[in-house]
Order: C-alpha cells, then structure tokens, then sequence
C-alpha cells in the first residue's frame, strides 16, 4: 500500500496538513481526494481551532498542479463533445479541485499556509485560499507562472489574487508569467509575514494565538470578512449587526469571557 501523499496530524487543538509527493511535490487528483477527507475531518472536530497546511518534500509547499494531468484534461474536454457555450454551464458546477479550494476558503476555522518551498501555479492558488501565508525565506519562487506554459491560473488565482494584491500588480504578474523571491512575495503582499526561521514555527506561535478564541467568535469573524468585498456596506454592516446579536444570544463562553474582563479591571490587555 503505497504512503499518503497528505498527513493529518492534531496537536493541542490545531490541525497540521502535510503536503509529501516526493521527489517534486507536484499537486494531483489524489492528493485533491486526500486532502478532500482530511477536510472532512476537520470540520467534523470541534476540538480543532485552526489549521496549518504546509510541504513535506524539502523545498517545497505544493511546485504546481501535475501538468500531465491538465494534459489529460485537455483531451478529456476535446472528447466531451461540448462546445465553448457548454463547456462554460459545466465550469458553473464545478469540479474537484475548484469545490475543495472554496471549501478551504470557507472552513470556519481559520487557516495558515505555511510555506516552506517552492509555491506556484495551483500549488499558490491553493494558500491563496488561506487566511494567513507564510513564507520563510530561502531561494525559491511563489506566484502564477501558468501562461510561460499556454495556459492560465485555473483554480482561482485570476480571482483571489487580485483580491489580494490589487487588480493592476496582479495582472502584470500573472501577464508576464512571473513568480517572486519571498522577500518580493512579502513586500507586494503576496504573503503576510516573511519567517526568519522555519515558516511552520511561526504558523505554530500565530496559531496558539488563535486556538486562545472562542471559535463562535472567530468563525463568524472570518465569514463577514470573507463576505465584504462581495457585499454592499450597508449590508455587509447589517450581517454583522445580526451576527453580533446571534452570538451574544447564543454563546454563553462569550457573556463569560465579558464578565471576566469586566471583574478582572478595564485596563486588562484584551
């Protein structure tokens, strides 16, 4: 039986996903159905309060998707018989790597990518479905490379990473096929922090301040920041508003937390 190509290890409330398809580390559909489980679990596990998912393979998060299989994919989409018209009502369902990619993004867990290595292509757009990126520095590149090859980011990246970045940095990157040191990565914002030493390390303080929250709190925090570049303000403003609400309904931890700073002093560090 051959070894998983993605680990799930749990530690003190946080979950650690590893990445490991030596010798290149490649991303591909078995990893995608890995992975896709784990997430499963995941979800499933009120104990887990946040998640890190970094490479196993030294010197690498994820290289970039298996360009094989976009190769097979291409042949597969000239057998489907659909045309461009169809091809696009197909794109609105979906596919396996698109859904786990949302589902990442949408986890009501907060998530850290952890980057270690080497970080392009789908293996990018994958931490850019991360909440926080973390890049430690070495030599090696992180970005969209796609159209050196023909072809262009397809698991999200023309969308997120604008988002990101803004529109005008990150169409002259992906344009010119570029991909970035991670000091570069750091100063455009690409990545939040650039670690001294190990990119997981850092991921491991920055998480403990997480799993210290209430993850009512937290959940709903990161779905109204996920929501606001979508949603009008007025609306957006009326969600949190109703959220807000909801919570001091419903979870009793946080009536505790207040009541706790409230005897304990104002001046306390919250």
């Amino acid at each position: 039986m051959s070894a998983p190509l993605v680990s799930l290890e749990q530690r003190d409330g946080l979950a650690i996903v590893t990445f490991n398809n030596p010798p290149r580390g490649y991303l591909n559909q078995t990893q995608v159905g890995e992975l896709a489980s784990h997430i499963d679990t995941i979800e499933g596990e009120d104990a887990i309060r946040a998640v890190i998912f970094t490479g196993g393979v030294p010197g690498v998060f994820i290289r970039h998707y298996d360009v094989g299989e976009i190769q097979g994919a291409a042949d597969a989409v000239k057998k489907s018989g659909l045309d461009a018209a169809g091809l696009m009502e197909a794109a609105k369902r979906g596919n396996a790597i698109s859904k786990l990619f949302d589902r990442v993004d949408q986890l009501n867990k907060p998530t850290i990518a952890a980057i270690n290595g080497y970080c392009q292509g789908g293996g990018f757009e994958f931490a850019l479905c991360c909440d926080i990126r973390i890049a430690e520095k070495g030599d090696y590149r992180i970005g969209l490379p796609e159209t050196n090859i023909g072809i262009f980011p397809g698991a999200g990246g023309t969308q997120r990473l604008p988002r990101v970045i803004g529109e005008a940095r990150a169409l002259e990157l992906i344009l010119r096929g570029k991909t970035l040191c991670p000091l570069q990565a750091a100063d455009v914002g690409m990545v939040h922090h650039l670690a001294e030493g190990s990119a997981l390390d850092l991921a491991l303080e920055m998480a403990r301040d997480v799993t210290s929250k209430t993850a009512r709190a937290l959940a709903d925090a990161k779905a109204l920041v996920k929501s606001a570049t979508t949603t009008p303000l007025t609306e957006g403003c009326a969600k949190e508003r109703g959220y807000f609400s909801a919570l001091l309904l419903e979870d009793d931890e946080a009536i505790r937390l207040m009541a706790e700073f409230l005897a304990n002093g104002e001046d306390i560090n919250i």
